[in-house]
């Protein structure tokens, strides 16, 4: 068993012993055939876009190579985020998107995500039959059915379009500093927050396929929050790679997460009637904050295992309409199929300015319990975190802080980490207790 889908699809050294072209390329067309193989009323269509990074370029020649031959047509639609994608997915009525991505990985690595007709992340049950078909001969069109190529270039305007839509409140009054991480939304973040009505200075919007997520972007807020100070602005806004992420910077240069997006967000929907059953899916690595500020707000809170797509299913089969993770991942099915960072930053901008508060006073409803994450490269992820010696050691740590913090240890679902994550009623004692597990994780290794 090959195992090559993570939390986000297939990602790893763009190039090196995973992704290649030649697995790019079968990985398409095998979507291609069983994302379509119940409908062969039509030509199937397929969305491809793609981050900036120099590797991206191959390997959309490859996914739409893979696409054409078994028989999809592909519409490239260039540089786009994520949620752009997906988005494009439905839009226009096409069978599957690949999103050629890593994210917020650094420039090397690469990835692949796929999305279902409608703009929806694949089940894990698709995803294994996608691997499991790559080494089943299938028979291959020819002549006039093989799939052909084109592109949308008005995508971008598409997708800004969308977004103008699902934006309660113009932003007029505000100034924010938008840091792109010279990633896929550095054309479409800054144009978009211009036209809703805020004054824009984008940061890190050039692009050049080698510098995506370099010391900048959602993974490295230092340069927004001098930039926040520096022009005085309102906020910051920062995405990674895909822009499917969205964390912030109040005016005073402090960070403001996924939590608390999600907290003002929550307050804000329910104000308006829009928050289902006054729920909000999170999951196991949104703070004990965010429980705590939802249950003195009449909020309810469910809890996924880590992976927007996790939070996706749980809003699906409960009919909710907020959810995200801690990591700025926030999920609006009302207005999007999966997580989109643009999205996010206009409804964030829009409840400032419809209540003419800053973002501090916003994000005041959550306070977090001190929280430390450590990760620790090993060499097997799954086998240490699951080894005696660390379950032990997590065991005496859960016992050690009883009902006053907790601890999640956990294996990345996209690289070959062990991630260590404590809270406590101190920062002292979350440092510690983290230490201490992080030694015992890396001696396992």
């Amino acid at each position: 068993m090959r195992h090559l889908f993570g939390t986000d699809g297939v990602r790893g050294l763009a190039n090196g012993e995973l992704l290649t072209p030649e697995l790019s390329l079968s990985l398409a067309a095998s979507a291609a055939r069983l994302l379509v193989e119940g409908d062969r009323s039509h030509r199937p269509l397929a969305v491809v876009g793609r981050d900036p990074r120099a590797s991206g370029e191959m390997l959309e020649a490859a996914v739409v190579a893979g696409l054409a031959s078994a028989g999809a047509d592909a519409l490239r639609v260039g540089v786009l985020p994520t949620p752009a994608v997906a988005f494009l997915v439905g839009e226009l009525g096409a069978d599957l998107g690949v999103m050629i991505s890593a994210s917020h990985n650094p420039m090397p690595d690469n990835g692949l995500k796929f999305f279902a007709a409608g703009g929806h992340k694949l089940p894990d049950a698709v995803e294994l039959a996608i691997e499991e078909s790559l080494d089943i001969p299938a028979p291959r069109p020819t002549g006039a059915g093989i799939g052909r190529v084109r592109d949308l270039p008005d995508a971008v305007e598409r997708y800004i379009a969308h977004l103008l839509v699902s934006t309660p409140q113009p932003l007029a009054g505000l100034r924010v500093v938008v840091d792109c991480a010279h990633g896929a939304a550095s054309t479409a973040a800054p144009a978009c927050y211009a036209k809703a009505g805020a004054e824009v200075i984008a940061l890190h919007a050039a692009p050049d396929g080698l510098n995506i997520n370099d010391g900048v972007g959602s993974t490295h807020l230092g340069p927004l929050r001098e930039a926040v100070v520096a022009h005085g602005a309102d906020l910051g806004i920062a995405h990674d790679g895909d822009a499917d992420r969205c964390l912030a910077v109040d005016a005073g240069g402090n960070d403001v997460d996924g939590d608390q997006i999600m907290a003002i967000l929550a307050l804000a929907m329910r104000d308006a009637g829009e928050l289902a059953s006054d729920t909000v899916v999170a999951t196991v690595m949104s703070n004990l904050g965010l429980h705590l500020a939802m249950r003195d707000a009449g909020v309810a809170v469910r809890t996924t295992k880590v992976g927007d797509r996790y939070v996706l299913e749980e809003l699906r089969a409960g009919g909710f309409t907020l959810g995200g993770e801690q990591s700025g991942h926030v999920v609006l099915p009302d207005h999007a199929t999966t997580g989109d960072g643009l999205l996010t930053a206009l409804r964030l901008m829009a409840r400032m300015a419809q209540t003419g508060s800053s973002l501090a006073e916003l994000a005041g409803v959550l306070t977090p319990l001190p929280q430390v994450l450590h990760n620790v490269a090993v060499a097997d992820r799954a086998a240490v975190a699951a080894s005696s010696a660390v379950q032990e050691a997590v065991a005496a740590a859960e016992a050690e802080l009883g009902d006053t913090g907790r601890v999640l240890l956990r294996p990345s679902g996209t690289e070959q980490l062990v991630r260590v994550m404590v809270e406590a009623p101190t920062i002292e004692q979350a440092t510690a207790t983290a230490v201490r597990l992080a030694e015992v994780v890396a001696a396992a290794s």
